[in-house]
């Protein structure tokens, strides 16, 4: 089952977080879990974010938390983050295709 994890931050330094996102990118290129990651800026709270990262399952996102990569990729990101994040966990439940 598809499983998604959302990651809201705030940061008053969104252009070095966004090249941080893209050296852990660059650096895992072939090796990620994720099937996908999407950033979305939220247009209400201009320093607040969205990570959004899709995997093929819950035990693929764990492994990928898990990877010291990944793990250095956090504390990095978390010190340029103006707060702690807020997780969600999210088991994929319906899937609706739009015309």
């Amino acid at each position: 089952m598809r499983f998604v994890q959302i990651v809201e931050y705030a940061t008053s330094r969104p252009d070095e977080m966004r090249a941080l996102g893209e050296e852990f990118a660059a650096s895992r290129e072939g090796d990620a879990e994720a099937s996908r990651v999407v950033i979305y800026k939220d247009r209400d709270a201009t320093d607040r974010y969205l990570a959004i990262a899709e995997f093929p399952s819950y035990d693929a996102a764990m492994a990928n938390s898990s990877a010291p990569a990944t793990q250095e990729f956090a504390a990095r990101m978390m010190a340029l983050a103006d707060g702690p994040p807020i997780f969600r966990n999210l088991d994929e439940h319906y899937v609706a295709s739009g015309g």
